[in-house]
């Protein structure tokens, strides 16, 4: 089994193809959220990426064919003055579960928020996805508090 995790280049059309291809189809999953990208998102994210300095995405190719990715974007963390790189978006394709690949994924994510000299890296995750939890514990995650007495952080969001 050959693997090759690499920053994706925006404008590569095979590697613009196989990010939107492998987003798709963790779109389509429960965890994704259970509903396909609209065409419009499959016609320009790609695009639309490339514009944004900050955002980077990976991708993990198994024997030539996209098997996950990983979305980041890099964005100031006041408190330490240092940016911070949020991840998102990551997902391995059903077929290539099981073969590591989520930590690889994560060690490439991790090598460009070192080179970007970020803080920290920080995640979202569904309570209920037990097995991405134990991927992201695995990788030294953890859930984080301030002070015990104001409780855990939490992710809100706000639709717009």
């Amino acid at each position: 089994m050959d693997v090759e995790i690499i920053q994706a280049d925006y404008t590569d059309p095979r590697q613009s193809k196989d990010l939107i291809f492998v987003l798709n189809a963790y779109a389509s999953d429960p965890m994704g959220g259970g509903t396909p990208l609209s065409d419009f998102a499959k016609a320009n994210l790609a695009e639309k990426l490339a514009t944004l300095p900050h955002a980077f995405s990976i991708l993990a190719y198994v024997d030539g064919e996209p098997a996950g990715r990983a979305n980041g974007c890099e964005t100031p963390s006041s408190c330490a003055c240092k940016p911070l790189s949020n991840s998102h978006d990551r997902a391995v394709l059903e077929k290539f579960r099981g073969r590591r690949l989520s930590q690889r994924l994560l060690e490439k994510v991790e090598a460009i928020a070192r080179e970007r000299d970020c803080c920290k890296i920080t995640l979202e995750v569904l309570s209920g996805n037990t097995v991405a939890k134990n991927a992201y514990t695995k990788f030294g995650f953890a859930g984080y508090e301030l002070d015990p007495a104001t409780g855990h952080a939490l992710f809100w969001e706000k639709a717009l």
